[in-house]
């Protein structure tokens, strides 16, 4: 068939499970076989769950997707779907609850555009938004259109957006400046990156509308080196852009000049905080300072600066192109448009996805991700990355907007949600988080680089079993001074995982102080594996298997445990047939 198209969701997570090897055996079969189809590298189609995924686009026919492509599937798609036109193993239903609720708009070109083809981008009204700016809007009105779709940051924040343009547009200096934030660096998060991977066309032609709008003339991205597709890709769009106009010199003959570079951070988690990010940009230590003054007034070389992060920006020609109302008619009275978070964790269905703001927990969890793995009991949600908390199941029903996540003692942050399962402790979820934070502190204020180490100290003591209950009320009141005198975001959040689950689970702090019993058997110091005499045949599958020759026993004979010499790496536990070994 002449038109047939074929998409390769061909992001970071599906190049690392073998998507190119399957669109090289396409390539390779339907040349064989002189199948005519055009093979389309594109971004992540966000069912990460499915992953090698595609798209084939018939003639006249609704787009079909496959999840789980291997070489011997790919084998009877061809076969089967293609040449003898049979259904094949392996669709995902158009309407599968996967995509039932989502709405996507930051996401509308990700895994349906090459985002290496500038032309594709064209197609689907891609700088349809930027010409429109530049022909027949006022930089004032384009301003008065984002503040009226009510589009606020999408990096944790959650301030208004066009506040944001307008302040810097009032704000007096030589140059201005547009960062786009692509420092994403919160544990299980990956929405910026995919977005760049994507559709990289789309963050770019919002950055030229924003310098438009505010005055700039330079724009700067900052993200990650240890991003290198979205680095390539963003590096591809730029030199496409420039050659068709929409860089550079008098773009589109408006008498509106504008550039944009590359700068690239190390990883260094407090950089996600732009004052931090402004101070490494400049070649200096990463940084954050106090505010005011803020980028808009004093930001990157001390000039008015506006700071964006990725999915921000993502929104920004859809609200152009089909005006502020639409927008503003998405989401909750608050929140308006949609949220993309990058959903991992003990769900079955885990990947990135798009909805509008006001869906709950419980459609997003249940619906969208289709459950918790393996039977098991849901337990908590963590949002908002080491800045958020962690929700339990009384949060499920919760409308998801900036407010109501504040309210319950967590955040939206940049997107990141991680479900966790009956199987998950809650103190070492809270230390896991802190510990993080701790590594990426800047060290600048005492609050949070020494604060937050004795904060660590005393969770480290109750999950070896050592805490007493005078700890609990210690916590809270340290987080509490943490929260209110740290320098910048990422110490005046850090507490938050552990007061969300101490104000939750509070049962399970206790039961580790007062018990000496962690009640997920996750904390190695309070678990004893155990064996049980009736059960035992003394095979020795557990004597041999043992890494630190912690089981004695002889051959048919009951073994036992060295319990101080175990070192609880549950092997045994694996590998005995006979259930003749527990946790106790």
């Amino acid at each position: 068939m002449e038109n047939t198209v074929i998409k390769f969701a061909m992001g970071t997570c599906g190049i690392a499970s073998g998507t190119q090897e399957i669109l090289n055996y396409f390539d390779k079969e339907l040349a064989r076989l002189n199948y005519p189809a055009q093979l389309v590298s594109t971004g992540c189609m966000g069912h990460c769950y499915a992953e090698p995924t595609i798209t084939i686009e018939l003639p006249n026919q609704e787009p079909v997707m496959f999840g789980n492509v291997n070489e011997e599937r790919a084998r009877e798609i061809i076969d089967r779907f293609l040449i003898r036109g049979d259904k094949a193993e392996g669709v995902i239903p158009a309407d599968v609850d996967f995509n039932r609720k989502q709405y996507h708009i930051a996401l509308g070109n990700c895994g349906n555009i090459d985002p290496e083809n500038i032309h594709n981008y064209i197609e689907n009204e891609g700088y349809k938004a930027l010409i429109k700016c530049l022909t027949s809007m006022k930089p004032d009105q384009i301003i008065s259109e984002i503040k009226t779709s009510g589009l606020r940051g999408r990096g944790g924040g959650g301030f208004l957006t066009g506040q944001k343009w307008e302040n810097t547009r009032k704000s007096k200096g030589t140059q201005k400046y547009v960062v786009c934030n692509a420092d994403e660096g919160d544990p299980g998060a990956f929405m910026d990156r995919s977005v760049l991977e994507g559709d990289p066309h789309a963050v770019i032609e919002a950055m030229i509308i924003c310098g438009y709008s505010i005055g700039a003339t330079h724009g700067l991205v900052y993200i990650r080196a240890e991003y290198p597709l979205a680095i390539t890709r963003l590096k591809t769009a730029l030199a496409q852009a420039t050659e068709q106009g929409f860089i550079g010199k008098n773009i589109l003959q408006s008498g509106f000049d504008f550039d944009i570079e590359l700068r690239y951070g190390a990883g260094a988690f407090v950089c996600g905080e732009e004052t931090a990010l402004i101070h490494s940009m400049e070649g200096n230590r990463g940084e954050p300072t106090f505010k005011p003054p803020y980028p808009s007034t004093n930001g990157y070389m001390n000039m008015p600066t506006c700071v964006n992060n990725v999915e921000t920006l993502a929104n920004i020609p859809a609200i152009i192109r089909r005006g502020a109302a639409w927008f503003a008619g998405i989401g909750t009275e608050k929140s308006k448009g949609t949220k993309v978070f990058a959903l991992a964790g003990k769900i079955k269905r885990t990947g990135l996805i798009e909805v509008p703001m006001g869906t709950t927990l419980r459609e997003i969890i249940f619906e969208i991700g289709g459950g918790i793995k393996g039977g098991k009991k849901f337990k908590a949600v963590q949002t908002g990355g080491p800045s958020g908390g962690c929700l339990s199941e009384k949060y499920l029903d919760t409308p998801i907007d900036y407010d109501n996540l504040l309210a319950a003692g967590s955040m939206m942050g940049s997107g990141g949600m991680i479900v966790l399962d009956e199987d998950d402790c809650m103190v070492s979820m809270a230390k896991f988080y802190l510990d993080f934070s701790i590594d990426e502190s800047c060290g600048k204020c005492a609050p949070c680089r020494i604060g937050n180490m004795r904060l660590h100290e005393m969770l480290v003591k109750i999950t070896e079993g050592k805490g007493v209950i005078t700890d609990l009320q210690k916590i809270r009141d340290l987080s509490t001074v943490i929260k209110d005198t740290s320098l910048c975001g990422l110490g005046q959040t850090s507490p938050n995982p552990v007061l969300s689950t101490l104000n939750q689970f509070d049962d399970e702090y206790v039961a580790h102080i007062r018990d000496g019993k962690c009640p997920a058997r996750q904390c190695k110091d309070l678990i004893h594996y155990v064996i049980i005499p009736e059960n035992c045949t003394g095979c020795t599958v557990c004597f041999r298997n043992c890494p630190v020759e912690a089981i004695y026993g002889e051959k048919g004979q009951v073994h036992n445990i060295l319990d101080n010499q175990c070192i609880k790496c549950g092997i045994c536990l694996t590998k005995c047939k006979f259930n003749a070994i527990v946790i106790n």
